[in-house]
Order: structure tokens, then C-alpha cells, then sequence
């Protein structure tokens, strides 16, 4: 017993498709594709809401943060990165402002930051890093003191009160 079915004429926009698909070879890839379809991400960004709010973060350093030992970026977006687990994505940089704000509030953190940056130039450079002693000079050679390390995030965070982003 046949059934007889009837089946609509193709379409153009049939003829089209079947004409793109000739010429490719199946893969894993092209089948995932078709299931989503091509509305899988209307609407959605294909970069993570942490992953932007990083990305802001990293941007927003780049360009008002001098960085000569270039490590500083690398241990704030770190660092950042367990806050922002935390914290809501939709404001990267109230979070930077208020992780910048509680650095320079107090001298121990701002001093285990400091220590953390010695730490990775160091083994960024595959140098000895340089810790400054507590109530000594600071080597001439390190990159990351106290002091320097306080004036470079208060200009940061000038540029975040300022509203500039």
C-alpha cells in the first residue's frame, strides 16, 4: 500500500539552500548548526555577561592607567575576575571603582597588591622580583611600589569619578 503524499513544488528559497549545501561536506559542526537553526542567537551576545564586563574593565585600564612593568593590568583583571563572580556584570566599573577605592582606603591591601605585582614581574620578566620592606626606600630598579602603585590607581580612579569612560 502506497501512500500518496502531496508534497508542495520547492521554493526558491529551497532550490537556494539544497545549491549552497552541494558543494559542503557534512560535519559535526554543520549538523549543530542546523538544529539551532538561525535564530539560536538572536537577540544574545556570543561573549559571556562576565566576559564583557572584563573586557570593559581591561578596556577602561588600557586607556587611563600607565603601565611600564606590564603586570598591574594583569593582577587588577585577576583579581577583579573573583569580585565580578560575585557581583552584578551590568556595572564593570562601579566594581573597578570600588575595588580601586578599598585599595587605596587602607595600607595593607594596597601592600599585598603590591607583593602579588613584584610576584608576577617577576616571573613574567624570569627575574628576582623586588619586594619593598615595610618602612624602607624602595629599590631604584622595581617597578611596583607602594608609592608608585597608589599614584597610578588614584589616577584611575580620578578617571572613574570623572565619569570618563
Amino acid at each position: 500500500m502506497a501512500e500518496n503524499r502531496d508534497t508542495p513544488p520547492p521554493s526558491e528559497e529551497s532550490d537556494l539552500e539544497r545549491e549552497i549545501r552541494s558543494g559542503r561536506q557534512f560535519s559535526l559542526s554543520e549538523a549543530i548548526g542546523r538544529l539551532g537553526g538561525g535564530d539560536m542567537l538572536k537577540g544574545a551576545s556570543a561573549v559571556s555577561r562576565e566576559r564583557q564586563a572584563e573586557l570593559a574593565i581591561d578596556d577602561f585600564l588600557r586607556r587611563h592607567m600607565s603601565d611600564p612593568g606590564g603586570v598591574l593590568i594583569i593582577v587588577l583583571l585577576r583579581d577583579l575576575g573573583e569580585i565580578l563572580l560575585r557581583r552584578d556584570y551590568d556595572h564593570p566599573l562601579a566594581v573597578l571603582s570600588d575595588y580601586v577605592g578599598g585599595l587605596l582606603e587602607s595600607e595593607a591591601p594596597l601592600e599585598v597588591l603590591v607583593r602579588s605585582l613584584d610576584v608576577e614581574w617577576g616571573r613574567v620578566q624570569g627575574e628576582r622580583p623586588h619586594f619593598q620592606k615595610t618602612g624602607s626606600l624602595a629599590d631604584p630598579d622595581d617597578p611596583y611600589t607602594v608609592d608608585s602603585v597608589r599614584a597610578t590607581l588614584s589616577k584611575v580612579l580620578g578617571a572613574l569619578s570623572a565619569g570618563e569612560a
